[in-house]
Formats: structure tokens, sequence, C-alpha cells
């Protein structure tokens, strides 16, 4: 590094020097640059400055006070030592700390590699002392086969006469030589059976084991016989592999005489069921089936010649069915009366609705059902079980009343033992009420009036019971057999009378069932819980429903996961007259079906999907015309109507029921309410990709629409509405199908004139000159042109003029001139007839 002067200005001595260096760059350029450097001053005490300085505070901080630095006091330098000295101490207490803890935790690892040596050796003992113990058992077991087939032998062998005596045989004559000769001849062919097969078996496994070395890597065969993969073969294995051998070597064989068996064949049957049924391995049908020249598999269907052939090519016996015999596995034997035992009656609360059914049955069980229900009323039959006073067992049904219930009420009087009509006593016989009067006829069960608000002031029972002898019930009051009692839910008045009306004909009926034979029971309602999946109400009709039993109902089957009574508590079975919600259903199945139990899965999903089919069959056979004339008719009906497309959605199989029944009351013969689809459950994603092709609205009763749902709904402008109360629903479908209907065109008749004189004008063409002779004309309304009180034209006028003035209405006495809207066909003495139009809005009634 150079100056300006180019001498040479930086060195190592000196406190502090100055100078320029010239950088370089590329491209040729340069730039110098001043630098400057200081050097660092260092403090080296004298050699014998430690020695003056031990034993006093001067000489601990440096000695004499000129040689330290400057502006330290001797106070200042003690402190620094001092610290210096605690910061040496802390560090080495640091270090010996860390050494305490790596020693510590050194020795942990080496109690938990000592545990876990102790406990693998532990291990291997016990291992070593069962292999032993095995090996033991296997020695005397096989012992003990030697001896005893070694005195078999012996006891099968003639004894040899002395002639046969090999002449250089030696006669022992001492006794006790001869037994022992004896014994170790006897012993000896038995020692060198068991080494032999000891050398065997030996040899086997070093032969085994050798080959899998060879091999290289592990197989099947050599996993299973216990080669190098680390896999041995089981105690029992070795067993029943001694047994065959052993079996093999006293002459009997391991042929098993074939089982014949009879196969039911239907119409059609899949390959892989036929071989279940002949219990023979599916791979020889499918191979017997290609031999006859049938290229199939284990899931293709073949008809039942085809299988009969193969059937009795394996040996088998044939017994030919019809697909409904499917339901013949179905118990349906009578019981024998000895094994009939009591039941509870079944009572069924019907009548009217706002007559009190609910409230009843609240006051009987001391429970809220009324507040449960939308709107106050029953929209689900309901079962319960109540236990009386006296110890009787009661279980109810209560059905709605409302009149879209119709089916429901009929449904809830088959199951029925005894039918209790509920009237109010301040409202009399009702259409519903009849209606339940015949359904409890129809099912020919006993009825039992309950008059009901008899607390209410306006209350008539002797009313009620005169308007029932209109239909043919007479009460006992009435001297007939039908008992009547007066009550009040309200109040509780006549409810012990009640019960024991109900427990009096329940004795008369003597009711019994037989608990110990398959379930069989009626659903009464059936949904689509979100949490639980299908869940059905079944009341037990006959025997008793546990838990896992197999049943079918209907289209579905199922296996019982659970069985709740109708308090929520999980039970593990129900006998009969008790109803209880049953999980484990496949489907949601129609209120109403038969549940039976049957012994396998396989029978009750055959007898579902058989049931399946014959309903779609129905179906196709009910919506599908006969003839071309039919077809031509319905199209032709279809184009002079017009349909409102709704899908109906709702919580149960019977409100889904009801509310499609009331749906087709609703129309008359030019509109008409037409259900695209009726199902239980949330509101989907394919529901509303249906409504939108069809551009129909969705009703959720008692439901609700998920999320993808209504998401769809907000992009494709699909409308859903929700309802909790079924009035509310009919109403607007109501209101929706009446905007379908042609506004009604109402004439009102404003006025006549007469045609006294016809002129013709020039571009305007005929001119009537009229006396207004009644009412008023006007220019905006319709006319008539009546000739003979005939009517010869219908139009409007094209002028209505008072002298040469255009006017809008002309009154009565007073002349006018008219002119009509393309026609000129007008005579003298004609009558011109003057109205208004009016359109009126028609309603569905």
């Amino acid at each position: 590094m150079d100056d300006t002067d180019g001498k040479k200005t930086l060195g190592l001595r000196g406190g502090s020097r100055s100078g320029q260096v010239k950088q370089s760059f590329s491209h040729g350029r340069t730039k110098s640059v001043v630098v400057e450097t200081k050097r660092k001053r260092v403090v080296v005490p004298k050699p014998g400055a430690a020695k003056s300085g031990a034993g006093s505070p001067a000489g601990v901080s440096g000695g004499d006070p000129a040689k330290r630095p400057a502006g330290i006091s001797d106070a200042e330098m003690e402190r620094r030592l001092k610290a210096l000295q605690a910061a040496r101490a802390r560090e080495a207490e640091e270090a010996a700390q860390r050494l305490a803890d790596e020693r510590q935790r050194e020795e942990e690892r080496q109690r938990r590699r000592d545990e876990a040596e102790a406990k693998e050796r532990e291990q291997r003992e016990i291992e070593e002392a069962a292999r032993r113990k095995a090996e033991e058992e296997e020695n005397e077991r096989r012992r003990k086969d030697a001896d005893k087939a070694a005195k078999a032998a012996k006891a099968a062998a003639p004894a040899p006469a002395p002639a046969a005596a090999p002449p250089a045989a030696v006669v022992e004559t001492d006794p006790a030589k001869a037994a022992a000769a004896a014994a170790k001849a006897a012993s000896a062919p038995r020692k060198t059976d068991r080494e032999r097969e000891r050398t065997d078996d030996r040899q086997a496994r070093t032969k085994a084991k050798d080959d899998s070395r060879r091999a290289g890597k592990l197989t099947l065969n050599q996993a299973l016989d216990g080669g190098e993969g680390g896999r041995q073969r089981s105690l029992a294995a070795m067993k029943r592999k001694q047994e065959r051998m052993r079996q093999k070597a006293m002459g009997r064989g391991d042929t098993r005489e074939k089982v014949v068996r009879d196969v039911q064949l239907p119409e059609q049957i899949v390959v892989s069921e036929l071989a279940n049924r002949m219990a023979e391995r599916v791979a020889d049908v499918v191979k017997a089936l290609m031999q006859n020249g049938m290229m199939v598999t284990q899931n293709q269907t073949i008809d039942a010649d085809t299988a009969e052939l193969i059937i009795e090519e394996f040996g088998h016996r044939v017994q030919r069915v019809s697909d409904a015999d499917v339901e013949d596995v179905i118990d349906s034997l009578e019981d024998n009366p000895e094994d009939l035992l009591p039941r509870p009656p079944v009572i069924t609360i019907m009548g009217h609705v706002d007559h009190g059914k609910t409230s009843l049955l609240d006051a009987i069980r001391n429970a809220k059902v009324v507040a449960s229900e939308a709107g106050g009323i029953t929209q689900h039959i309901g079962a319960y079980q109540v236990l009386t006073d006296g110890g009787a067992r009661l279980t109810f049904l209560d059905t709605p009343g409302h009149a879209a219930f119709t089916s429901m009420r009929a449904r809830g009087a088959q199951v029925t033992d005894i039918v209790v009509l509920v009237v109010a006593a301040d409202d009399a016989v009702m259409p519903q009420t009849v209606e339940a009067i015949n359904h409890a006829k129809a099912a020919k069960v006993p009825m039992i009036v309950a008059i009901n608000k008899i607390d209410k002031p306006s209350a008539n029972p002797t009313k009620v019971r005169t308007d029932l002898l209109q239909h043919e019930v007479v009460v006992e009051q009435m001297s007939g057999e039908v008992q009547d009692v007066e009550v009040s839910a309200l109040t509780g008045q006549g409810l012990d009378e009640l019960l024991e009306a109900i427990a009096l004909q329940a004795e008369i009926l003597e009711l019994k069932a037989n608990p110990n034979r398959a379930a069989e029971g009626a659903v009464i309602e059936a949904q689509l819980d979100v949490g639980r999946g299908p869940v059905a109400t079944v009341l037990v009709q006959k025997g008793t429903l546990k838990r896992g039993d197999i049943f079918v109902v209907g289209e579905q089957w199922g296996k019982v996961r659970a069985l709740i009574n109708d308090k929520g508590e999980r039970v593990e079975e129900a006998g009969p007259s008790v109803p209880v919600e049953v999980l484990g259903l496949n489907g949601t199945p129609e209120a109403g079906d038969v549940l039976n139990v049957v012994e396998t899965e396989a029978q009750a999903r055959e007898i579902a999907e058989y049931r399946e089919s014959k309903a779609k069959e129905k179906r196709a056979a009910a919506g599908a015309a006969t003839t071309l004339e039919q077809l031509m008719a319905k199209a032709k009906d279809d184009a002079n109507v017009a349909e409102l497309p709704i899908l109906v959605k709702a919580d149960v199989q019977g409100s889904a029921e009801a509310i499609v029944q009331a749906m087709e009351k609703i129309g008359n013969e030019e509109v008409r309410v037409r259900v695209l689809h009726a199902g239980v459950g949330a509101i989907t994603e394919t529901d509303v990709g249906l409504a939108e092709a069809s551009g129909a609205p969705i009703m959720g009763f008692n439901v609700r629409a998920n999320t993808p749902a209504r998401n769809a709904a907000n992009q494709k402008g699909v409308e859903i509405r929700y309802y909790s109360v079924i009035y509310d629903l009919v109403d607007d479908v109501k209101a929706a199908a009446s905007g379908l209907l042609s506004a009604e065109i109402r004439e009102t008749f404003i006025g006549y004139a007469q045609i006294r004189e016809v002129f013709k004008v020039s571009n305007v063409g005929k001119v009537a000159g009229c006396l207004v002779t009644e009412g008023v004309a006007r220019r905006s309304a319709g006319v008539r042109l009546l000739r003979d009180n005939v009517v010869i034209h219908q139009g409007t006028l094209k002028t209505l003029k008072r002298f040469k003035d255009e006017v809008s209405e002309v009154q009565s006495g007073q002349e006018c001139g008219m002119a009509f809207e393309n026609y000129d066909d007008v005579r003298q003495g004609d009558i011109i007839e003057i109205f208004e139009r009016q359109e009126v809005e028609r309603t569905l009634v």
C-alpha cells in the first residue's frame, strides 16, 4: 500500500497509522481509498508483580497502582477478582451437576437394559419349559401307543410250538434269567421303532431347512410347514398329522362317504348359491358347467334346467320350487292351546280431532305428549305401555284424528284388541268419529265409549249417546252392550272406571299368545333417523323378539341391533303386546308391514328380494295402459289437465302416506296435484335435482335439507318449504293449485240499443244510427248483434259518436252512431246488446 508520494507510510509500529490504498476494478478502473490502522494497547504485567502482590489487596489487584489500568481503584479491582472467582466456582458446580446427571441417566439406562434382559430370559425359560413339557407329553404318548401296539401284536400272534424251535436254540433253565431275556427281547423292538421315528423326524426337518435355505425365499408352503420363515407348526396340527398317520398305518383311510342332499331349485339361481346349497366347492361347479359348454362365473345366473343337470351330476336330489315358495320358511303354524299364555290387551284410542284422545292418554300415563306434537294434534301413531294400580299391563295405541290420517287409523284398528272411542261431550259425534266406528266394526273388535270433557259446563253426554244410536252403537245406558264411561282428561274424573272397563273387556276376550316361538309383529310406524338409520316401531303380536334375531319386514330385512321401549330404555327382548323401536334394518319399511323372524340372513334376503321384485312388477302393471285406446285417452286427458308437480319428504312413513293421500284429493277436472316422489328422511341433493328437472317445489314435513341440498337449491332456484302441521301444507298446495285454474269470465249487461238507420260513410264503412233504449252504451264494452233474437255477431265497437263527436258513453234515450270492428252486415231493426267482461279468480274447495 502506497500513499500519493509513493512512500510506505503504514507499518507495524506506532499507535495509529494512516495512508491510501489503491483498489482495482474490472475494465481497468481504479480507486484510491484513505485507510487508518490502530493498534490495540495490551497491558502485560511485570514478572515480579504477582510475587509482590501476594497476600495483600494491592498485590491482588495488580501490585503497583501506577502499573494498573487507568481509572481502576483497589476496591474495583478486588470486586472484579471476586466476581471472577464466583464465576469459576459456578462453572465448577455446573460441571459437577452435569456429570452427576449423566451418571444417573446412564444408571437408569443400565437398569432398563437389565430388566429387559431379565424379562427376555424369563420368557425364554417359560417357552423352553413349555417345549420340554410338550416333548415329554409327546414321548409319553408315543411310548404308550407303542406299548399298546406291542401288546396287541403279542395277543394276536399264535404261540410257537416246541417242535418249531430252531435247532440251535439254547433252552434257558434258570427262570429268572429267562424272564429277563424275554423282557429285553420285548423292549428291544419298541426302542428301535422309537429311535427310528425320531431319526426320520430329525432327517425330515433337516431336509426341509436345507431346502428352504437353498430356495432363498419364503413360500406359503414353507411357512405352513414350519420352514425358515419363522412360523412353527402348532401342537394341535402335529397331533392331527400323527393321528392321520396312525389311522393310515392301521389301514383306515380318510375317505368319507358322500352326503346326498335335497337341493331346492328355483326358476333361476346364482352359481355360487347353487354350490352353497349342494355343499360343493364353487370351483368344481364352475368346472362342471364349463365341461357342459357353459362359460360362466360364480356370480352369473343359470336357469333351472341347467342347474338340475349339474345337481344330478354331483349326485344330489332336485326339489323344484317356485319363487313364491321362498316365503314358506316363515312359520305360520297354529300354536298349541297348552303353549298359550295370557298377554296384555292392545287398546287403540280413536275419535275426532281435538276431542281429547292424546290428553286422555296423557292423564293415564301421567306424561305430556301433546306439547311435543306440532299444532297440538297427533300426527304419528304412538305406542305406549301403562301399568295400572291393580298390576295389569295395558298397551295403548294413540292414532291421529285428522281426516288426512284415515289410513293410519285403519292400520291402528287392524292390530288392536279393544277400541276406546273418545267423543267430546260438548261436540258430540263428528265425521272422524263415524270413520273410527266403521274401522272398529271392520276390524271386528269390541268398543268402549269414553265421553270426554265432562267437566265443561256445555257438556251433554245424553246427546252423545243419542247420536251414537244413529250409527248402531248402543251403549249400556241405552240398554246396549257397549260400555260407556264419562271421563275428564283435565281433572282425572272417571279414569279409574275407564281402566276397569278395559280390564273387564280384556278378561272377557281371554287374550293369549305363545311367547316361546319365532316373533311376529306389525309395524306401527317407520322413519329414517339421521343418527340411527331406519327405525321401525313394532308391536309384537306373537313370540318374543330378541336382540340379534334375523327378520324380514315387507320388502326390507335386517338383524335386530337394538330394542328400545316406549320409555327410551334399551331392552334385550320384547314379548307379545309389547311395542318397541327396532334398529338394524337395511331400509325403511312401510307402516303396516308384518315383521317375521327367520333363521338365516340368506332366507331373509331372499324373501325381501322376492317381495321387492313383485312390488315393482305390480307398480309397473298398474302404471301401464293395456290398450292403444287407453294410451290415447290418457294422453288426451293429460293434455287438458294442468298439473302441479311437488316432492314430499316427511319424517315418518305414516305422515308421508297421509300427505300423498291428501294431495290426491286436491284438484278437479282442470287441475290436479301430482306427487313426483314421496320419501322419508332429510332433503338431499338428489331431491333437489329431481325438483329442478320437473320444475317442482319440495315440501318438507318435519324434516330439513342438508347443507349440500341447500346450496344446490339456492344455485338452481328450487323452492323448499318446511311444515310441521299438515293443515298448513294442504292449504298452501291448494292455493298454488288454484293459481293454475283459468280465471272465470263473468259478463254484466249494461244496456241495449236499437238500429234505426244504416248510413255509409267513406273511410269508415257502414254506420248504424241507434237509439239507446236501456242502460248505457260504452265504447270499451263488448257488443252482440241480435237479429230475431239470434246472435249473429259478437265483438267490439270501432266507433261510438254522438252527432259528429267521438264519445266514451251514451245514456239511455239518446241517439248515437255505432260501427263494429271488422263487421258491416248491419240492418235496420237489429238489436245491439252491450255488456262488460269481468275476470274472477277461482279457488279449489
